[in-house]
């Protein structure tokens, strides 16, 4: 293109630096909504003083006083879920209720063991299917009365085998709030430990992404001539069970603890394909035109993580290179038909990955093969189903000759995500809803880990650090934000806490540990942690009492206000010849922070760097409000090297004005990190408006992507408070320019063919801000 006109239709949102393709996005399992920047002002408050410093030289903070927080920019609200005032009310009454103990369960007088799953008289016009469900069970008392969780079910039968004596019931009565059915038996159930549970019933094949689901789309190729369409769609038939809709499936024992092994069986028409957790063992015909195929006995699992899908699929398919009992795994990429090719990059990564989390876990992978599956309508980012990953088509398919590049890397990373789920939530599960941060933060954790380890170039750290913990600050940093443990008794208030706090700020809290330990130790503790409690349920507690034992270090101690407490530090740095003080305060992006917020104390990783009598960083840690340390380099010092830590850092103007002199000393994550602190706490009145715009002056020459991101959003953020008082944008925009022109020369206005994502998201920025700016070329 040869001039800025012919530009506009490459460029993103203004001042705005990702598509929605960022990894982040797809696996905080909810979708942010559209919201506009000046909406999100209004939403979030107005600041109340204008940006004096631009105009008459004062200097002067922003001195905001926000409900909120500072308005999200558009990209950073598109990688998180936003939490609705329902939800922020609910996380606050959870987070006061810390002393609860008591969980809303069913009763424990029958405990699974097996279930073996028949579903059969599948209907494609009125979306019904009958099924029965055996469940081998342990009956623990003396009951008249077996519950079962339900929801959108119809039973019409149940019978309890005990020994020689059958009992019989037709009398269901149900509660349609706890989503249970109680089952009324006549005679007295005897203790047993082995009792057969035989249900009949109906369900529906519904549309609501949930339970056993539809999946509307339009074919690539001519598909089978049983696929159920409706004229201008066809369908197919997949599951979604995580957090509590098994129970919309099948009528089971629906909490996460309550571990069984499945047999699984399904009629289909004999020119479909049928998937589960485990290999097929046999096809066999039924009526004219289906087959009835069941499965392998599944490992002992929760509910949420069985599967299953029905459609006219196909797949490609490798192996890894390892080989577990003598064979390798088979692992295919599954989708409707026509569009197999495109899992080649899925599937290019997938056996590396299995490979790379059994050797740094030290346990092989569980089961006899791994499926990915596209699924053409999906709530979610995808799901870890053990054996049989459910994904949404942009984060499993990739078609080399139209996609986005830059949607390899997110590709690349759910498939890592979910397949550390295969150990770390199915092997070994939380025993418990309120463990889910532990589910979630840590595969967020492994999965940019595998990523690293497969792409070194990429440098995801960077990446995380500017999308996830960007986005875990601004939501960590308002008032009615919650812990990351925040206690459940209803299941059905688990979809509450699937947000931006469980996975991103979890993840980086599980960061900062394994840095601090050291990664080789880490991982040792984690290996020890699932091998002690493989094909069982686990709390928290366990996990840290493995890492401890690894690393010598009382983990439980150092991760409990992170984990239980609202919100994290920022650090206040004063100097004084040879030294510096230290002070850990709650920050708020509003700023008022009162004396009841700040009663938490966080063990603090300093991860300082320049300290004199120390080469590279130095392992220091902040255990009280206040410290001293000295023998630091006047010249040159930074904290949280590497952004390893969940912390904010407060220096003085005048050392920001030195570091913008010396970014040479400064890793990409530092560079994030201190714009991040640097522009939230001038926000929050914490910092100043001049001390940010000294701060970014230097970063000219700079040229990584993720860098500049960090640099336009900052000045974007400013640019969204004060942007209807003309000479400030003025004067924004011509500080823009300036700090952008070297730039703007370098990469130039042309987008060649075949250029590398990174640099076309860079060029595709910095002409855009220029634009925005009124850049005369």
């Amino acid at each position: 293109m040869s001039s800025s006109k012919g530009l506009l239709r490459h460029l993103p949102l203004p001042l705005r630096l990702w598509s929605n393709c960022s990894p982040l996005s797809v696996i905080t399992r909810q979708t942010a909504p559209s919201v506009s920047v000046s909406q999100g002002i209004v939403n979030c408050g107005i600041f109340s003083r204008g940006l004096a410093s631009l105009v008459n030289g004062q200097a002067k903070p922003l001195n905001s006083r926000r409900d909120n927080g500072r308005p999200m920019p558009i990209g950073i609200r598109s990688l998180v879920p936003k939490i609705s005032d329902r939800a922020c009310s609910a996380h606050a009454r959870l987070a006061r209720n810390e002393t609860m103990t008591d969980r809303d369960v069913l009763p424990d007088n029958v405990k699974p063991k097996h279930y073996d799953l028949s579903l059969r008289d599948l209907e494609f016009t009125n979306w019904t299917y009958k099924g029965t469900v055996t469940i081998d069970s342990e009956i623990t008392k003396p009951t008249k009365e077996i519950i079962v969780n339900t929801l959108e079910l119809k039973l019409s039968h149940a019978k309890v085998s005990v020994d020689s004596k059958t009992f019989e019931s037709t009398k269901f009565n149900y509660d349609s709030k706890a989503q249970r059915s109680t089952i009324t038996f006549d005679e007295e159930l005897p203790v047993a430990s082995k009792a057969f549970l035989i249900i009949e019933f109906e369900g529906i094949i519904n549309n609501e992404m949930a339970g056993f689901y539809r999946s509307k789309y339009k074919p690539a190729e001519t598909p089978s001539a049983s696929v159920p369409s409706d004229g201008e769609w066809h369908y197919m038939f997949s599951t979604q069970f995580e957090a509590c809709d098994a129970r919309r499936a099948f009528p089971c024992f629906d909490e996460p603890n309550l571990k069984a092994t499945f047999d699984f069986e399904i009629e289909i028409p004999s020119d479909q394909v049928a998937l589960s957790n485990m290999p097929v063992k046999e096809t066999r015909p039924s009526k004219d035109g289906w087959n009835i195929v069941s499965f392998e006995t599944s490992p002992v699992m929760s509910t949420y993580l069985l599967a299953w899908a029905v459609g006219d699929f196909e797949y490609i398919e490798a192996f890894t290179d390892r080989k577990y009992d003598g064979k390798q795994i088979p692992v295919r990429v599954y989708t409707t038909r026509g569009l197999k090719e495109q899992g080649q990059w899925a599937l290019e990564h997938a056996p590396k990955i299995i490979d790379f989390f059994s050797e740094i876990f030290d346990i092989d992978y569980p089961l006899p093969k791994s499926d990915l599956i596209a699924v053409h309508e999906f709530t979610h980012g995808a799901m870890e189903n053990w054996g049989l990953v459910t994904y949404r088509t942009t984060q499993v398919l990739y078609d080399e000759k139209t996609s986005d590049p830059r949607f390899k890397n997110a590709v690349a990373y759910v498939v890592a995500h979910e397949l550390a789920h295969q150990w770390f939530g199915n092997l070994v599960t939380m025993d418990w809803w309120d463990e889910l941060w532990l589910n979630e933060g840590f595969a967020t954790w492994v999965g940019w880990h595998a990523v690293d380890h497969l792409h070194p170039d990429w440098q995801v750290w960077a990446q995380f650090v500017n999308e996830g913990m960007e986005a875990a600050f601004r939501l960590d940093g308002i008032r009615a934000s919650h812990p990351i443990h925040v206690p459940v008794r209803d299941a059905l208030d688990v979809n509450q806490i699937f947000d931006s706090i469980s996975y991103l700020k979890g993840c980086s809290a599980i960061r900062m540990l394994a840095n601090h330990l050291g990664v080789e130790t880490f991982l040792k503790g984690v290996s020890n942690y699932l091998k002690a409690h493989a094909y069982g349920n686990a709390k928290t507690t366990a996990l840290w009492n493995a890492l401890g034992e690894a690393s010598g270090k009382n983990v439980t101690e150092l991760m409990h206000p992170w984990i239980s407490k609202i919100g994290h530090p920022v650090l206040t740095v004063a100097e004084e010849p040879g030294q510096i003080s230290v002070k850990q305060s709650r920050f708020l992006s509003t700023g008022d922070v009162k004396p009841e917020d700040d009663t938490t104390t966080w063990w603090v990783p300093l991860g300082l760097e320049g300290k004199k009598d120390h080469a590279g960083i130095a392992s220091l840690s902040l255990t009280t409000k206040e410290d001293t340390i000295r023998d630091v380099d006047e010249d040159f010092y930074k904290l949280n090297s590497g952004a390893t830590g969940f912390y904010r850092v407060n220096y003085p103007p005048e050392r920001l004005a030195k570091l913008s002199n010396q970014l040479d000393k400064l890793s990409t994550e530092d560079k994030i990190s201190i714009i991040g602190s640097t522009a939230d706490l001038a926000f929050a009145g914490n910092g100043t408006t001049p001390a940010l715009l000294t701060f970014l002056e230097g970063f000219g020459k700079e040229n990584h992507t993720l860098v500049w991101r960090q640099v336009l959003d900052s000045i974007g953020g400013v640019k969204s408070v004060f942007g209807e008082d003309e000479s400030i944008k003025k004067a924004l925009d011509k500080f823009t320019l300036k700090l952008i022109d070297e730039k703007v020369k370098e990469v130039g206005w042309e987008f060649p063919e075949g250029e590398d994502y990174l640099t076309g998201i860079l060029r595709k920025e910095i002409i855009g801000v220029a634009v925005a700016c009124g850049h005369p070329a």
